[in-house]
């Protein structure tokens, strides 16, 4: 199938159309020229326009610093033979001079605009013989320091979203570490619970079958052994199966620690530690959301610190989790499908979970602890 025309990349949106605005400046003081010099004119910012696409579709290839090289020329060959107010259309390869990775070659393209930029105002004293006016300074001056520090700013601005994208590459691979290690503990606590059980089992199979004829009373006692080896094999599985099933809250903790510190995200925690008191699927559940929301950290806060408490009374445990990233924006305190989960789980414990803006995103998690009778924590 052929590809649709386009007359920029749709992944940079609105962006590139809006900067063509500026292109009617020079079109503008083109038509104060005439004859042959103006053809030349209008020739030379049809061509800019030309290197102003080709440097959205060629970023990352060889040919962005050939495009950027000619369109560079262009703005110096225009602001040196027509006009000194030609030198705003460095604004254009300052953005894409921004888009260099390697230092030294973002640097050389800042060099050569810089030459191209402060050149004419050399040739423009050269030519007049008077220094520029109070007025001329301000007009020119800001505006070209601006022009020769915005590369900094689109080259960081790059560099952030080349992280965030490398970060969310990093969780992806984290989960799927972390998944695949679960499945070989999983694989190893059945090697070692029941490898040995069935091994046995198949052994006495094959003695019962022999002894059946020559001894049957035999038989009968080594076939009873084997019904309680096969009890006693699925009562092991059932204990394995709930292991994995009920993680601890102490367990989760040394979770979310690794992930956070995975990402960069330096971990502190305040509270108890002795978990012993609170049943196991009050854990288990407490625990899926303190993971969850340590997930949902990593993935959306931007943070670089996260905070976890958990307080336990008579009658309660409350857990906060506090980050210093961008908070929850006002549009999105509805609850996602991430948090939608952790009410639903804590619902089943009567616990309630809220969340807010302190400096970061704080979310809260409170529990009650219901004793059975007797006395004991329930």
């Amino acid at each position: 199938m052929k590809k649709s025309f386009s007359l920029f990349p749709r992944q940079f949106g609105f962006f590139p159309y809006i900067f063509l605005i500026y292109i009617g400046f020079p079109i503008y003081y083109l038509t104060k020229e005439a004859g042959l010099k103006q053809l030349l004119g209008f020739g030379m910012v049809l061509l800019f326009l030309v290197t102003y696409r080709q440097l959205y579709f060629s970023m990352g290839k060889r040919r962005f610093t050939y495009w950027l090289a000619l369109q560079m020329g262009i703005v110096f060959i225009l602001t040196l033979f027509y006009h000194l107010n030609y030198m705003f259309l460095g604004f254009f390869p300052a953005n894409f001079i921004g888009w260099y990775r390697d230092k030294r070659v973002f640097y050389r393209g800042l060099i050569c605009l810089v030459c191209v930029e402060l050149f004419p105002f050399a040739f423009h004293l050269m030519k007049t013989k008077a220094f520029f006016t109070p007025a001329e300074l301000i007009y020119f001056v800001p505006f070209l320091i601006i022009m020769l520090i915005s590369p900094f700013g689109i080259r960081s601005m790059n560099r952030r979203m080349e992280l965030e994208k490398e970060l969310d590459k990093a969780n992806k691979q984290i989960e799927e570490l972390v998944k695949r290690e679960e499945r070989v503990r999983i694989a190893r606590d059945l090697h070692d619970t029941l490898g040995h059980t069935l091994s046995l089992l198949t052994l006495k199979s094959q003695l019962v079958q022999r002894l059946t004829v020559v001894d049957p009373e035999r038989a009968r006692l080594e076939a009873k052994e084997m019904e309680t080896t096969s009890r006693a094999a699925l009562k092991q599985v059932r204990e394995l199966v709930t292991d994995m099933r009920a993680a601890t809250i102490a367990e989760e903790l040394i979770q979310i620690q690794q992930i956070l510190r995975a990402a960069g995200i330096t971990y502190q925690y305040d509270g108890v530690h002795d978990f012993s008191k609170i049943p196991p699927f009050t854990q288990n559940i407490v625990g899926m959301c303190v993971r969850e929301a340590a997930t949902n950290v990593v993935k959306h806060s931007r943070a670089t610190h996260c905070s976890v408490s958990i307080n336990l009374s008579s009658e309660k445990m409350k857990v906060v989790i506090h980050d210093d990233g961008m908070g929850v924006p006002a549009k999105k305190k509805q609850f996602g499908n991430g948090l939608s989960g952790m009410v639903e789980r804590l619902a089943l414990i009567e616990g309630s979970l809220n969340l807010s803006n302190h400096n970061g995103a704080v979310l809260e998690m409170t529990v009650p602890i219901i004793k059975k009778a007797g006395g004991a924590a329930g």
